[in-house]
């Protein structure tokens, strides 16, 4: 799951896959139940900031240095925890972003 504004050659789900399949379909589940009462806790206003969230370009940059270094076999093992852990973040955003959009949807259907 990668949030809308990011795009590189391998992350999210592509990424998590590398290193432990079964993991990452239940990492997503554990955090999208986990993050359930969080969403329906945004006021829409907040929903609408956190849908329209984009990382800031020298982050996207940094993002996609990381990316094309993977998919070349190139990082360092610093790298590839940093790679990580930004594909973490994005995963954690997604998610987040999915749960805020869903819920400016029903305000808008009342």
């Amino acid at each position: 799951m990668i949030a809308p504004g990011f795009s590189f050659p391998l992350a999210g789900a592509a990424l998590a896959l590398l290193y432990c399949p079964p993991m990452y379909a239940l990492e997503t589940s554990v955090l999208d139940r986990l993050l359930d009462p969080l969403a329906r806790s945004l006021t829409p206003a907040a929903a609408r900031a956190l849908a329209e969230f984009r990382a800031d370009p020298a982050t996207q940059a940094r993002i996609a240095e990381l990316g094309d270094k993977c998919n070349e076999g190139r990082l360092t093992p610093a790298e590839r925890a940093e790679y990580e852990a930004y594909v973490r973040a994005i995963d954690l955003i997604a998610v987040l972003q999915s749960k805020a959009r869903r819920l400016l949807a029903k305000t808008r259907k009342r």
